[in-house]
This record gives C-alpha cells, sequence and structure tokens, in this order.
C-alpha cells in the first residue's frame, strides 16, 4: 500500500483529514503532519519523520500538500530529494483525497496515485448554479396556460 502524509497550512491538514474520515473512514498508512506557527521549528524534522517511517513501510509515498511554493510544499521537495519514493501533489482537495484513499490497494503505485490525484482534484472543481425557484413558472403564467 502506498503511504500517504497529509500536510498544510494552520489546521488546512487536521481538517481536510476530519473531512475525509467523515466520509470515507478511518484510513491505514495515512499521517497528518500540520505547519502552524506553534510548531514551526519542529515542523521539518516531523515532516521528515513521518514520511522516512511511510517510506520504510509501504509501497511509496504520497505527500499531498496545501500550497505550491508554501514552507509544506518546499519542505516536503527537500525531503522527496533525498528519500527515494516520495511524490508531491499540491492543490490537494477533499475529491481528490476520497478518491485516492478509495482506489489505494495493495496493487496501486505511488505514480497511478498521482494520476489519480490529478484528476479526481481538477474534477472536483467546477461552479454550478441554480435557476431561482418559480421562474419557469412566470414564463408558463405569460403564455396563458
Amino acid at each position: 500500500m502506498v503511504g500517504v502524509v497529509l500536510t498544510g497550512h494552520g489546521q488546512f491538514a487536521p481538517g481536510l483529514a476530519s473531512a475525509l474520515e467523515m466520509v470515507a473512514g478511518p484510513q491505514q498508512s495515512f499521517v497528518v503532519v500540520p505547519f502552524d506557527e506553534a510548531a514551526a521549528g519542529e515542523y521539518g524534522d516531523t515532516l521528515r519523520s513521518a514520511i522516512a517511517d511511510l517510506a520504510g513501510k509501504c509501497e511509496g509515498v504520497v505527500v499531498f500538500v496545501d500550497l505550491l511554493g508554501g514552507t509544506p510544499f518546499n519542505q516536503s521537495m527537500m525531503i522527496s530529494s533525498v528519500v527515494p519514493g516520495v511524490e508531491v501533489v499540491c492543490g490537494t482537495n477533499l475529491p481528490m483525497l476520497i478518491e485516492c484513499m478509495f482506489m489505494r490497494g495493495s496493487d496501486t503505485s505511488s505514480e497511478q496515485l498521482v494520476a489519480t490525484a490529478l484528476a479526481a482534484g481538477t474534477a472536483g472543481v467546477i461552479h454550478k448554479t441554480l435557476e431561482p425557484a418559480g421562474e419557469g413558472a412566470a414564463d408558463d403564467e405569460e403564455d396563458g396556460l
């Protein structure tokens, strides 16, 4: 199974993990590492430890981060350059995580998980509108029906 680390600024990672668990249940080989001011000095070491631990017992690790260019992204990229089998995906959203967690299995590679993350994450960003209630009914009345 591919290990997953979820990280980001403030309560992003714990909040998203909570929503994920509500929808998809508890996850195996899934670690949340928040980046906040209180633990900023220890963040790099904590993240490195979480990634290295999963890399030692999983078939690759995918790190999901919130923002391109932020500290969680930068730290994850530096760690991925020295820990083999680590992939980093940024712009993480709930549809992306749900899809990836449901497809993770013993025969899923980290490359497949990344491809799924990009497709599901993109598909999960859409714009929808609803027609105001009663608007169609007013048109019918004007026709004398």
